[in-house]
């Protein structure tokens, strides 16, 4: 975080350059020329000031190795920047040109089994492959060169969605390249071997030219794990230097544009470590897909949340998102009636600045052409694209109102999320093959919206000392910095819940030993005055076995229960394992979750799996108001409305705040003694009373004070 670029947000071709970003992929190249019109006409009628521009346009820039063809960008651009629209313009390298392929074969990744991953798709080339490198460099400096000086480009957009299909590459350059960041990581071969635990099954190298990467070794084989998670690293590292070769590439000649690149973050994805990631853009962008079902708006939020701590409280940028329904999942639902906008606004009470869409106009052929888009299939005279336009005038006030600039105020306490920890739980050496570290930390956030207020979501290795409380999610690996972090933060005053599977090994994949959780040689163990023994697995596969333990405060844990001692006196039983379930596994009595008085401070252990209701009790009646982050314990003061059904959000800037209000749920939200200006109101009545208001389902209030 030291080395953070400075953020610099890309201007509008409004005046001043100001306003919330409004717009989407555009693809041009896809139709005739003679529809480019009609399309920046509907643009202007929808209110888009932005477009994000030649994302997958390689082929059509470069169609063969010694011939360029921008013309038709050229022509694109102009008439975009006559209308008032600001490009963002990628480096194109998403999809290279078949042509490419056919020369240099040797630039094709490989999957773990050693075949090459055909062309054809998007990101079909190996970031360790030099000659693909020296294509992609050449294409970056091409179009630095022709439109670093253009005012119609305002932003570059590089690559898209780093790793989607080559984030795990097994060929022999990837291999080449992995030797040689082992050897800079560690140093010497000895050291390797020690990180590895390589004595175990025989493994130990001589030199760094033994080291392997994790190909296929047969069907009844398992990966060591050491060695599986320095490749995630590697995969991660090898992607990310390839970002900054591109940015780097187009900075030596155009350095006065900010660079982004689209994160991908949901909870269904987060492949990447973006807490490194946003060190190295100019400001922070991510594609998000709404997650079908009842948790549609909180994974929203939760993702989100993550969003905001990686852009360090700045504003963000929604690169993509889909107005309805998208072709890519098993199920692919559309949006109900008012998701459109709401989705949108809720990205915006989360403290993005901009709204984006995949994309400009349905394709009419291609792997996505039924994807959902501002313009559908059906054309201008429908349902969805009235929508886009109702979405842009939104937008348009809430800019004009203020809120571009503004920062999301941050709650009083954070789950802790680690790109690392996520990686690690997909291990198959671990006691449960069913950990997922980043569904427990949405689990966690829901379970606190659930208890009426929210906590933020903040990476591991960022600075979270400020907050009241601290949350551990199944954050498998902890170093003994990290703990030594967590202990200095406990005892300084503040509040630290430890999760059921978290601590159980450090940054190699060793096993921290004397009892569980043993990271930093004990010192957890110790802060939280417990000492676990075993862990106890619960699933339907044992037929005929109990498949869920209950709790003596009606609680109920089905998956991983730790069979825990309680080493100090002054530790609190909060709950333990009760019935005849617990009974037969010998657990009936023994503490589940505790309570432990450190320094100044206090260590929450909860040593078992909950659903979000479960977690939801837990942090309304075991943590105090301050434990549980939350800034409006009191609403006597300020409006009166039901935390629980109801998302409020502040951003605030020096001179002006705002307030967001969304409903959660089926049902419409009554706010009642609010103070200030209505900005924005969809889908939401204004009631007899001064400052009464009346939110239906997927709406949204937004005050301004």
């Amino acid at each position: 975080m030291a080395n953070r670029r400075t953020f610099r947000w890309p201007s509008l071709l409004t005046e001043g350059g100001r306003g919330i970003a409004f717009g989407g992929d555009y693809n041009p190249d896809q139709w005739s020329e003679d529809i480019w019109d009609e399309d920046i006409r509907l643009m202007k009628q929808a209110g888009v000031n932005t477009v994000a521009l030649a994302i997958f346009s390689w082929d059509r820039i470069q169609p063969e190795e010694h011939r360029w063809e921008f013309g038709w960008l050229d022509r694109i651009i102009d008439k975009l920047g006559k209308a008032g629209i600001a490009v963002d313009l990628a480096s194109a390298t998403a999809t290279a040109p078949l042509w490419l392929y056919e020369t240099h074969s040797e630039v094709l990744p490989h999957d773990k089994f050693g075949h090459p991953i055909n062309a054809g798709s998007r990101q079909s080339w190996s970031p360790t492959s030099p000659v693909f490198k020296e294509y992609a460099l050449t294409l970056c400096r091409k179009l630095a060169e022709r439109y670093g000086d253009n005012p119609t480009v305002t932003a570059w957009h590089m690559g898209n969605e780093y790793g989607w299909n080559n984030r795990y590459d097994y060929c022999d350059n990837a291999l080449h390249a992995f030797r040689a960041w082992c050897e800079r990581k560690y140093g010497t071969i000895g050291a390797l071997n020690q990180a590895w635990g390589t004595t175990f099954w025989g493994q130990e190298m001589n030199g760094f030219d033994e080291v392997l990467i994790p190909r296929f070794m047969g069907a009844d084989s398992m990966v060591n794990p050491g060695q599986k998670l320095d490749f995630e690293r590697f995969g991660n590292d090898m992607l990310l230097d390839f970002y900054k070769a591109e940015r780097d590439a187009i900075a030596e000649i155009c350095p006065d544009k900010p660079f982004t690149t689209n994160f991908m973050v949901s909870t269904d994805q987060c492949c990447m470590d973006y807490a490194d990631w946003a060190g190295e853009v100019d400001f922070v962008s991510n594609d998000h897909y709404f997650h079908e079902g009842e948790s549609h708006i909180d994974e929203l939020f939760c993702s989100d949340a993550l969003m905001d701590a990686l852009a360090l409280g700045k504003p963000w940028y929604v690169m993509e998102h889909s107005t309805s329904a998208v072709q890519w999942k098993d199920l692919n639902t559309r949006k109900r009636k008012g998701e459109t906008v709401r989705d949108s606004i809720a990205h915006v009470a989360m403290g993005a600045d901009a709204i984006n869409f995949f994309q400009w106009r349905a394709s009419a052929f291609g792997a996505e052409s039924f994807h959902s888009a501002m313009v559908p299939h059906a054309g201008e005279d429908t349902r969805l694209y009235r929508q886009v336009c109702e979405l842009g005038a939104a937008l348009k006030t809430l800019g004009d109102a203020g809120v571009q600039g503004t920062e999301l105020v941050p709650s009083g306490a954070a789950i802790l999320f680690s790109a690392e920890s996520e990686w690690a739980t997909r291990s198959e050496t671990l006691p449960s093959k069913k950990l997922n570290h980043w569904h427990d930390v949405r689990d966690w956030y829901r379970a606190f919206l659930d208890a009426g207020t929210r906590a933020d979501i903040v990476p591991l290795k960022y600075d979270w000392s400020g907050y009241r409380t601290v949350v551990l999610p199944t954050v498998l690996i902890l170093s003994g910095e990290d703990v030594n972090r967590l202990e200095r933060f406990v005892r300084g005053g503040g509040t630290v819940v430890v999760g059921y599977a978290t601590g159980l090994i450090d940054e190699n994949f060793h096993t921290w030993l004397g009892g569980y959780p043993g990271a930093g040689d004990g010192v957890l163990r110790g802060m939280l005055g417990i000492r676990g023994e075993e862990f106890n697995i619960l699933g339907a596969e044992a037929a005929g076995e109990p498949c869920e333990i209950h709790l003596s405060n009606g609680m109920t844990t089905r998956l991983w229960q730790n069979d825990i001692n309680v080493d100090d006196d002054g530790v609190d039983v909060l709950a333990t394992y009760a019935g005849e379930e617990a009974d037969e596994w010998d657990l009936d009595g023994t503490a589940a979750i505790t309570r432990n008085a450190y320094g100044e401070g206090s260590a929450y252990f909860v040593g078992c799996d909950l659903d979000v209701a479960d977690l939801a009790m837990f942090i309304t009646t075991g943590l105090n108001p301050a434990e549980r982050g939350d800034r409006n314990a009191s609403q006597e003061s300020g409006p009166h409305y039901d935390p629980i059904t109801t998302l409020h959000t502040e951003r605030a800037g020096a001179e002006v705040a705002f307030d967001f209000y969304l409903p959660r749920g089926k049902h419409e939200v009554k706010i009642d003694g609010v103070e200030g200006e209505p900005v924005y109101r969809f889908r939401c009545d204004e009631g007899t009373e001064p400052g009464s208001y009346a939110i239906h389902r997927n709406g949204v209030l937004v005050i301004k004070r």
